[in-house]
């Protein structure tokens, strides 16, 4: 090897002992920013890239830089990420990530949809200050914005997303028996007690992307719901679905599944006073291949 490749091993390493320990931070920014598994480690990575070339010694504070490097990518992203969704077949979720017992994350599957209605600046502040504790100063700094401009940022959005925070805490044993029970019932025919288990106002979104079925639009309503799944309780009888895993999905209670066509699918359930009152189902294969 040369001694310019020497050098540049060396030096790839030396970035890497400084990245890697706050890898899984930002990758945790990028995520919630764009909501794609894939895009949030593409951006890392190309944070990463960019970290390399920085002249390491002068910054002081590298999970401060790299905090602002990996959101602005983001902010990039978001321009071309909103046309794309404006294309987008049928109703969009973010990609599902099944947490591990010791995680816990108040960034549920609903503020993330509430977060998607938010303009770019108001989400980076919102995630910043609200979710990961960043200081204003930061914040503004980040965003490129004066700090007054970067607080009535954060406001709007805290504004907007409030509807998305859950009323009352709900303790994991009770969402995961909840959930048990909601596939139990949903693919052995017994709609009495799937009836039971949903709200009057129930909703249900069913992300297919194009690739496999799925409803083309929410599905509102106790007894529309209950209808789809009275015919889909059929097509589970003929072809089977085998559950796979019971946990937590974008911190909601629910249930990764295997399909008749050998795909995954996850089941997360909003819950809300003991009853289902969200139901997001994700099968377009695209955003369930990290769970391979």
């Amino acid at each position: 090897m040369t001694p310019e490749g020497i050098r540049g091993g060396l030096d790839a390493t030396d970035a890497a002992v400084s990245f890697d320990p706050l890898r899984p931070l930002l990758t945790r920014v990028a995520y919630r920013m764009l909501g794609s598994v894939a895009d949030a480690e593409d951006v890392v990575q190309d944070a990463f890239i960019r970290w390399l070339g920085t002249d390491r010694g002068a910054v002081r504070e590298p999970a401060a830089f790299l905090r602002r490097t990996v959101t602005r990518l983001c902010l990039d992203q978001l321009k071309s990420a909103r046309a794309q969704r404006e294309t987008y077949v049928g109703p969009w979720l973010p990609d599902p990530l099944v947490e591990e017992e010791e995680e816990e994350d108040d960034v549920t599957l609903p503020l993330m949809l509430a977060l998607e209605r938010l303009s770019p600046l108001e989400r980076a502040a919102f995630l910043l200050h609200d979710v990961f504790g960043v200081g204003f100063d930061e914040v503004a700094k980040t965003i490129d914005r004066d700090p007054a401009a970067t607080r009535q940022l954060a406001a709007r959005a805290r504004a907007h997303v409030r509807e998305a925070r859950p009323r009352y805490k709900l303790e994991k044993e009770k969402g995961l028996e909840i959930a048990n029970a909601f596939f139990a019932a949903s693919r052995s025919g017994d709609m009495g007690a799937l009836g039971a288990l949903l709200a009057a106002d129930v909703g249900m979104w069913a992300d297919g992307g194009g690739k496999r079925p799925a409803a083309m639009g929410p599905v509102l309503g106790h007894d529309i719901v209950l209808k789809l799944h009275r015919s889909l309780a059929v097509l589970f009888g003929k072809y089977g679905s085998t559950l796979v895993h019971t946990g937590m999905i974008n911190g909601l209670p629910g249930f990764v599944t295997r399909e008749a066509d050998g795909e995954f699918q996850t089941t997360a359930l909003e819950i809300e006073d003991g009853k289902v009152t969200g139901i997001y189902v994700m099968r377009n294969p695209d955003k369930l291949k990290h769970m391979h």
